[in-house]
């Protein structure tokens, strides 16, 4: 959202409720460059990035928001149900119902407004809620003869993945591929209305999935015992890890006329780079007073390069730099590896993380996406390289200090 890492804003950990992050009045985002150039702006969904005034997506440039708490995710609908579950918190339902997760809303400039309680039976129905918000907002949008930049964080493949009740069942694989079906289903609505506005050949349309699945950290079994849960296929890891498997995934870009169809890229493309190359596309202005880590993609999608123009890639486990992907190489600063053993096993976020000997890992992804071999004694050459980007980094940071990172396991740090 600010073309920038996360820690560049003090975020450094996917917010929970306690927890100290939330995206500073400081921060300059996609929202505030787009309605800047006079475009209607809007997210329907998911925001986490803070629930603070000054963090709110209506804070930032969106003229409407319509989703689910600012501060939290999607799971957030079973809170109540495991509070009851595990009897913790000694108080009635209607209670628990209304200090529970609420969907909420709220406009430009605006605060939140508690709109209804978010519940199992509001997740399942929810990205067609976001949907059916989504296309009205671009309807009327049009209607008022204004460009419009929509944000529709979906919350499909996200658990607990409970599908509608149109889609229940409907895929013969449980709910992660029931919810898969839905989803589908909500982009294919998108596309027909952009189509029933003509606008389809007039707008840029990204779908991408902001990181690589989560499977055995948040194991689900549908009602039918099926195993609900995505994998990373050849590569290693899952969210929450530093492996190229916790974060490479794919993206689509559609835009007629432009955007070559049924071509593909492998270019190194970091969801940071969608605010540059959007920027450079529409006219929009980066931000020159602070360091700007995405970069301008817009020859890849014409066409006019191949690679284009990023080498390397940066990843962060809480402030602390753990790993680097340049070129082909994927290359480790610590060592991540799961906790626990048997059913007890978890990956992802819940992996442990330990200082290694000073010299670091290295694997070649081109070669063994599964990072199987570690070949940093017979490609020694490859650290040096991508050291220099680290050092690059470490300058930057030390003309733009990153703000003190939220850390919910370490106390007493102010004063």
């Amino acid at each position: 959202m600010t073309g920038q890492y996360s820690i560049r804003n003090g975020l450094s950990l996917a917010l929970v409720p306690g927890s100290e992050a939330t995206l500073s009045a400081h921060a300059y985002t996609m929202g505030d460059m787009f309605h800047g150039l006079g475009y209607a702006t809007a997210i329907y969904g998911k925001w986490h990035l803070g629930s603070e005034p000054q963090s709110l997506p209506t804070a930032h440039g969106f003229d409407e928001f319509y989703g689910i708490p600012p501060d939290i995710s999607w799971d957030s609908a079973t809170y109540v149900d495991t509070i009851e579950l595990t009897h913790s918190i000694d108080a009635p339902p209607d209670v628990l119902l209304a200090k529970g997760p609420q969907i909420v809303e709220s406009v430009l400039g605006g605060p939140l407004r508690t709109v209804k309680p978010f519940t199992r039976e509001v997740r399942a129905e929810i990205d067609t809620e976001l949907t059916t918000k989504s296309i009205d907002f671009m309807k009327r949008s049009h209607a008022a003869g204004k460009p419009f930049f929509l944000y529709l964080p979906f919350s499909m493949g996200h658990f607990p993945n409970l599908p509608s009740k149109d889609f229940a069942g409907k895929s013969q694989i449980g709910q992660y591929g029931d919810k898969l079906m839905e989803g589908d289903f909500h982009v294919g609505q998108i596309l027909d209305a952009l189509k029933e506005l003509r606008l389809d050949d007039d707008t840029i349309l990204m779908f991408a999935s902001d990181n690589g699945p989560q499977g055995e950290t948040a194991r689900e079994m549908g009602n039918d015992a099926t195993q609900d849960m995505g994998n990373s296929g050849p590569f290693r890891g899952e969210l929450g890890e530093a492996t190229e498997g916790a974060i490479r995934t794919f993206a689509f870009i559609r835009w007629p006329g432009h955007v070559k169809p049924d071509t593909t890229s492998y270019a190194m493309f970091s969801i940071m780079d969608f605010f540059p190359t959007l920027a450079s596309i529409v006219g929009g202005k980066m931000s020159t007073d602070r360091p700007i880590d995405g970069v301008d993609q817009s020859d890849v999608l014409f066409g006019k390069s191949p690679s284009g123009h990023r080498d390397h890639l940066l990843t962060f486990i809480r402030p602390q730099l753990v790993a680097e992907r340049w070129k082909q190489w994927r290359v480790y600063f610590t060592d991540i590896h799961p906790t626990g053993i048997g059913p007890e096993r978890l990956p992802g976020m819940a992996s442990a993380s330990g200082t290694m000997a000073g010299y670091p890992k290295v694997y070649n992804i081109q070669m063994d996406p599964h990072e199987d071999h570690n070949v940093a004694a017979m490609f020694g050459w490859v650290a040096d390289p991508a050291l220099e980007e680290v050092r690059k980094y470490e300058e930057s940071v030390k003309k733009y200090p990153n703000p003190l990172a939220p850390n919910i396991t370490v106390f007493g740090r102010g004063g």
